[in-house]
């Protein structure tokens, strides 16, 4: 699972070093993901160029990541839906039942309530640079 889906949406990435979602997206640098922000209230985070929404984003997708709160996680869900993205992770604490259904309704695979980079650590997977 993780060595074919290289390419990583976070969705809500941050630019604060305290926070949850840029320790993971430092730490998927290095293990040798594409991270690909989200986040209209900044032009770059991490080196890289940030999008406003996942309509945005020109380049193919493997995983969109939530970092957002539960309620805005439907338009997320319609958004990974239009832009043919196959995988949508919600992180840890972020559950919408209403966004979940939709998306296993529409055949993405849905993880939920799980941190992408505490499960990579689990099994030490690392992609060959």
């Amino acid at each position: 699972f993780y060595r074919q889906n290289k390419t990583i949406s976070m969705v809500g990435l941050s630019t604060d070093a305290t926070k949850d979602s840029y320790k993971v997206a430092v730490y998927l640098q290095a293990s040798g993901y594409r991270v690909i922000p989200v986040n209209p209230h900044h032009p770059f985070i991490l080196g890289e160029r940030c999008y406003p929404d996942l309509y945005s984003i020109s380049e193919q997708v493997d995983i969109v990541d939530v970092f957002r709160p539960s309620n805005d996680c439907l338009p997320i869900v319609d958004a990974t839906i239009a832009c043919n993205i196959a995988v949508i992770w919600f992180q840890l604490g972020i559950v919408n039942r209403q966004a979940i259904d939709q998306a296993q309704r529409a055949g993405l695979t849905t993880i939920v309530d799980l941190c992408i980079k505490i499960e990579a650590e689990r099994y030490r997977i690392e992609l060959a640079k």
